[in-house]
């Protein structure tokens, strides 16, 4: 189960993932997408420019697609839109989906009291987590999931070391790092991020679609 949903779990570079799984495509904070199918549910974690990025989610929306997120963000867009706040759930066209909470504890890019958002996603029968930007919470720890999607880049969020404590805190059964390659971090961070869970969990190193 988890081996056919990693094969359709993508990363489109910086904190963007397109997810297909029982017959949904799930789309979670596009930015500089190229060409990406269109998504039944776009989730969009917080207000900065390259998470909520309208022209992107454009270019994925249609009319049926549903979109998910914070209020700061629901105001920069427009259509069928669902607004979380950590510690809610929900269930669009059949897919289970949860806020959780995403903050930097060291750095003022993410405060704590703006309730922005991680997700976790139940998708073919797996539970994703997608970490938002964030730095090592305590929140980590309550977390039950099997992939978790955590940024590792630094600078506005963790680093890979602190990405690696934070995979020994929620425990899935595979680390997929995100957040590099873009506005900061490199491929040089991912590396150090698989390399410091070595023995601990499957990491996966995606390649950007």
């Amino acid at each position: 189960m988890l081996t056919e949903i990693l094969d359709n779990i993508f990363w489109l570079g910086h904190d963007g993932f397109m997810i297909k799984a029982d017959d949904k495509i799930v789309v979670i904070d596009p930015y500089q997408v190229a060409a990406v199918e269109p998504a039944d549910v776009l989730l969009i974690t917080h207000a900065h420019y390259d998470h909520c990025s309208p022209k992107d989610i454009e270019k994925l929306q249609t009319g049926s697609t549903v979109i998910v997120t914070e209020p700061e963000s629901a105001r920069q867009l427009s259509g069928d839109i669902r607004i979380m706040k950590p510690g809610d759930a929900l269930e669009v066209n059949g897919i289970k989906i949860e806020a959780v909470a995403a903050y930097n504890t060291d750095k003022k890019f993410h405060p704590k009291e703006k309730n922005w958002l991680g997700f976790i996603v139940t998708l073919g029968g797996c539970r994703i987590y997608h970490a938002g930007d964030t730095d090592l919470i305590e929140e980590m720890a309550d977390l039950n999931v099997d992939i978790a999607l955590l940024p590792v880049s630094g600078t506005y969020v963790m680093t890979a070391e602190e990405a690696v404590e934070a995979a020994k805190r929620i425990k899935p059964e595979i680390a997929i790092p995100m957040h590099y390659d873009s506005l900061v971090g490199s491929e040089t961070d991912a590396k150090a991020f698989a390399k410091g869970l070595e023995g601990i969990c499957e990491v996966k190193i995606i390649k950007c679609s």
